[in-house]
């Protein structure tokens, strides 16, 4: 019998066979990284929260409801032709947004509840001094000198910019009822602090015009408002304006064609004073200085709008209308420009 005997059998690399495994794995390494890893591109900052398309097609579209909303409601308390446009609606940070202001303008703040949130207003000076110019009584075509308004325009463009209010929180209220109240005007430091420089704001800017005039309105909300809207219009869907039929303007104007407004006549304020006061008595005349042949007033809804004669009418006492009264106060000068 034969005995086999069994060695042990060891593979053993020789220094080279090292050196060159290793060479080739180096060789290799990179190539193969570089194919598994995942492609790596820069991101910029600034570009986070910018609008989507579907976004800034429904705030163009209920803003574009609020221009000519605008219109028509400034256009009906100037009693002259007044057009507002979107122009555009963007969001860019408030520091931005004050960069583009010019040195003198209008800015004013209003303060947004129940969120506890400040907006502001924007109009370009230029477009101010026709708008109160109409409301005193002019034709807003008179060539004015730049420079800032005085208190009292200041009172006067006031009620203009709580009208537009009015109309924002009607355009708005179906998506997002707010109270807008507005606060005051805001100069130069006090427009730096209305927001946080580097907050997110929405900005919708309006072109305006008035007679010949032309300028910038613009109104920006803080992201807080901006974000809320955004979520209300993205729950609600598209934001689709409902446009009333020509019946339903016919049934409207024949509704308020049977409004019931309170008529009644009235002598013009006259000044008495308290002597002739205390010494009335039954049966005592007080005389006035309205002549007798004069007209007086027919008062509607308790407003002074026309001069008319007292008369009688078959069994009824009637009035004869002589003129139209002036909605403009006589007393009322335009200011100085």
């Amino acid at each position: 019998m034969s005995v086999v005997a069994k060695a042990d059998v060891r593979k053993t690399l020789e220094q080279t066979e090292i050196d060159a495994l290793f060479s080739k794995a180096q060789a290799s390494g990179p190539a193969s990284r570089e194919s598994g890893a995942q492609k790596i591109q820069p991101w910029d900052l600034q570009s986070s929260n910018k609008l989507t398309a579907d976004q800034a097609a429904a705030l163009t579209t209920i803003h574009e409801s609020l221009a000519r909303r605008l219109s028509s409601s400034i256009g009906v308390h100037l009693r002259v032709a007044f057009e507002m446009n979107l122009v555009s609606v963007e969001q860019l940070t408030y520091r931005e947004f004050l960069g583009r202001l010019p040195d003198l303008t209008y800015f004013c703040s209003m303060h947004l509840m129940p969120i506890d949130a400040r907006s502001a207003i924007q109009m370009d000076v230029g477009l101010a001094y026709p708008i109160i110019d109409v409301v005193l009584g002019g034709t807003g075509n008179e060539p004015m000198d730049i420079r800032d308004l005085t208190e009292i325009e200041e009172q006067i463009l006031e009620s203009v910019i709580r009208l537009m209010l009015l109309d924002v929180h009607a355009v708005w209220a179906p998506v997002l009822d707010l109270d807008f109240r507005f606060e005051q005007r805001q100069r130069n430091v006090e427009m730096q602090n209305t927001m946080l420089p580097g907050e997110k704001i929405l900005c919708l800017s309006f072109e305006a015009r008035l007679a010949e005039t032309s300028g910038t309105i613009a109104m920006v909300f803080p992201a807080v408002t901006a974000n809320a809207l955004l979520r209300r219009l993205s729950a609600q869907g598209s934001y689709s304006e409902r446009i009333p039929s020509r019946d339903s303007y016919r049934r409207m104007r024949d509704r308020i064609m049977e409004c019931h407004f309170v008529a009644d006549l009235s002598l013009p304020l006259s000044p008495v004073t308290i002597r002739e006061l205390l010494d009335l008595d039954v049966g005592h005349v007080i005389m006035l200085p309205q002549r007798a042949k004069e007209p007086v007033h027919l008062n509607i809804a308790g407003k002074p709008m026309f001069r008319a004669y007292p008369v009688r009418y078959g069994t009824n006492r009637g009035a004869r209308v002589e003129d139209r009264l002036s909605l403009v106060p006589s007393g009322t000068k335009r200011a100085d420009h």
